[in-house]
């Protein structure tokens, strides 16, 4: 970890509270994630208790605690999307890629979440890749989406992912 990419997101935030959430997201933006030195530093920077700093990141699922793979599969589970399947979808990722929510491939590749909405229910099931929506998704779409991704990173040389 850089100290000094620490200093520059805090620099003219010190000892400023409020400044809490998106000293976080700056922080998860450089970082990929919230590491336990970065928020130990937060803490101590902004005047907030460790605690309340830990509080916060664990609350809100967009943070992260732990790295995540390369490509960040986002299952929508909420009343919408599950009435259209999204179950089905959960459980087609964690068979096909091996992993559970919140786990990563062991190439590095990909991780699974699931969130109760993304927002876009009309167009459920929805899966989002690294931020962009995929609607009416469906488990043959989700492997085409998975291949696609594990060609485009690995040059088209990946059977790992095949299962």
């Amino acid at each position: 970890m850089q100290p000094q990419a620490i200093d520059t997101i805090l620099e003219g935030r010190r000892s400023q509270p409020n400044q809490l959430i998106e000293v976080l997201h700056d922080v998860q933006e450089n970082y990929g994630y919230l590491p336990k030195e970065a928020i130990k530093s937060v803490s101590q920077g902004l005047g907030v208790p460790l605690m309340e700093v830990y509080r916060v990141a664990s609350f809100y699922k967009a943070f992260r605690l732990k790295p995540s793979g390369k490509n960040v599969l986002t299952m929508c589970t909420g009343t919408a999307c599950h009435v259209r399947g999204s179950h089905l979808l959960l459980d087609h990722a964690i068979d096909r890629l091996g992993i559970k929510p919140g786990e990563v491939t062991p190439d590095g590749l990909f991780s699974v979440e699931h969130v109760n909405c993304l927002g876009a229910c009309a167009l459920g099931p929805i899966v989002a890749e690294n931020g962009s929506y995929h609607h009416h998704m469906t488990p043959a779409k989700l492997r085409k989406l998975v291949e696609t991704i594990s060609r485009r990173e690995t040059g088209g040389n990946n059977d790992a992912q095949a299962k």
